[in-house]
């Protein structure tokens, strides 16, 4: 990370001192940076005058004192509090009393770093993500003494710099590592409940939610000990807090050794050289010979607008206070709300009723996860099967959950980002830009909500409370009244006020 970070601050024309404890290691900091930017001018990326000026802009410095005169120094040592504490306290001795201190800390508080200083108020967060020349965002820290104006130097810093920063305070997991949890629990979860195997897990979260990867394919390159260890300092942090509660089927993993990739093996197996494990899917089965489609919900019409491109034998029903999408032969078809199928079963006193997983764009999903009700036959799951499949689907039947797999994991991470802008951790705008752009999210978690109405989200959530009985799916207090008031999360103008404060401390500095 120190590498990365130093490489982007070359590029961007500013002189930059390496110093490592291990005087080799900076050295080979230097000579991988070089590598990296003679790669990106020859296959034509950046012009080759400034991959030659940025190289020139790097040196080695021995010793702490090599820092005097910068106005900026940034730590990425060790994830250890008394280590880098330790380290600004040493490199304090040998700075001006205007240079600027950053840590680039994934998970310690900023206040508790900086507390060690004679001037915790020049210390905040700078946290890059990996690869720093690549990812495009950056989590700008305040702690409890942080000045104002150090963030805005920060803040501006990074946009010279060519990144996306938000801003946030030093509270467990800062925006996203904190945000994300309920995209690994939720699966772990799924899968600590046999509902589904981790393919078809992970399939149902790229092919019907859009995700780049799947929970468990993620958590195998991330490292599971990794990715444990982030979970249980945010679930420390908020001292104990069930939403983010540890699972014991990762803890299995780690005690075993099965940290993922860089091991061979995690919750896939990779050093036999055999294929990956495929998603389950159901067979082809035939058409329905009736079907009808109910109401116009954006899912009952591109549902319609499916079928018709592809079968014939439907007709649409408009209906007004009827949550039925679909009906054919032998089954009823519904929407997840977060109940059961079989919840559902004994409201409608329809036993071949069957549940589908919410998706990401139901024009573009080419995967379906449904659910059928205990009292179901097989006539029922063919039914539904092949109507799902005569719209192009491809059907992957799981265990009757609540919440299902994608509307449980979507309405968690809004809950958990509502939760964040509710204690002033971040604005909506930043919390959305930075889940999109830290962890690629295909949307953020508050214009998702938006998306499916808030209104819905809380009904979610509330039947996943209800069927667990766990204060784990408690809503957010600011989700409730968003859906109480029938308003919706960009409609605030907060974040137009805080994008008009950060465009112009930007302008200061850039002038």
């Amino acid at each position: 990370m120190g590498a990365g970070i130093a490489q982007v601050a070359a590029l961007a024309g500013h002189a930059v001192r390496l110093y490592d404890a291990r005087t080799d290691a900076a050295r080979a900091a230097i000579e991988r940076i070089q590598a990296n930017l003679g790669q990106l001018a020859q296959t034509g990326k950046i012009p080759g005058d400034r991959a030659n000026c940025a190289c020139a802009k790097l040196s080695i410095i021995d010793s702490l004192e090599g820092f005097s005169g910068c106005s900026l120094i940034v730590e990425a040592i060790v994830e250890d509090l008394e280590a880098k504490r330790a380290l600004f306290r040493d490199v304090e001795k040998h700075i001006s009393a205007q240079a600027i201190l950053a840590t680039n800390t994934s998970s310690i508080s900023i206040t508790a770093i900086a507390a060690a200083l004679q001037q915790p108020q020049r210390l905040a967060g700078m946290h890059f993500f990996n690869p720093a020349p690549i990812m495009p965002l950056v989590e700008i820290v305040s702690g409890a003494a942080t000045s104002p104006d150090i963030t805005d130097a920060l803040y501006a810093t990074a946009r010279l710099w060519g990144k996306m920063p938000v801003r946030t305070r030093s509270t467990p997991g800062f925006i996203v590592n904190r945000v994300a949890r309920p995209f690994y629990a939720e699966a772990l979860r799924v899968l600590q409940e046999h509902a589904a195997d981790c393919a078809t897990i992970d399939a149902v979260m790229r092919e019907s939610a859009g995700f780049r990867m799947g929970p468990f394919e993620l958590m195998d390159l991330i490292g599971n000990d990794v990715n444990h260890a982030v979970t249980r300092s945010v679930f420390d942090g908020f001292c104990g807090d069930p939403r983010f509660t540890p699972s014991p089927l990762q803890l299995e993993l780690i005690r075993a050794g099965h940290l993922g990739r860089k091991t061979g093996r995690g919750f896939y197996v990779y050093d036999t050289g055999e294929p990956d494990p495929k998603p389950s899917t159901a067979v082809p089965s035939s058409l329905p010979s009736h079907i009808e489609v109910f109401g116009e919900s954006p899912f009952a019409m591109t549902l319609a607008e499916r079928l018709q491109a592809s079968a014939t034998g439907f007709e649409r029903v408009t209906t007004h206070g009827d949550e039925r999408i679909a009906a054919c032969d032998q089954c009823v078809l519904y929407r997840t709300d977060g109940r059961t199928a079989t919840a559902r079963a004994a409201t409608n006193h329809v036993c071949n009723t069957v549940v589908i997983d919410l998706a990401l764009d139901d024009r573009t999903a080419t995967r379906a996860a449904i659910a059928a009700a205990d009292q179901a036959d097989q006539a029922g799951l063919a039914s539904a099967s092949g109507l799902l499949q005569a719209a192009g689907y491809a059907v992957s039947f799981i265990d009757d959950i609540p919440g299902m797999i994608v509307m449980r994991t979507v309405a968690m991470l809004a809950n958990e980002a509502a939760d964040a802008v509710n204690q002033g951790v971040a604005s909506v705008a930043d919390l959305d830009l930075a889940m999109r752009k830290g962890v690629n999210y295909p949307r953020g978690p508050l214009e998702w909500a938006d998306a499916l109405g808030i209104d819905n989200i809380v009904q979610v959530l509330d039947n996943l409370a209800a069927a667990y009985g766990e204060d784990r799916y408690r809503v957010s207090p600011l989700l409730r009244r968003k859906a109480l008031a029938g308003l919706r999360f960009t409609e605030r103008d907060a974040e137009q006020e805080s994008t008009g404060q950060n465009t112009a401390a930007y302008e200061a500095v850039r002038g």
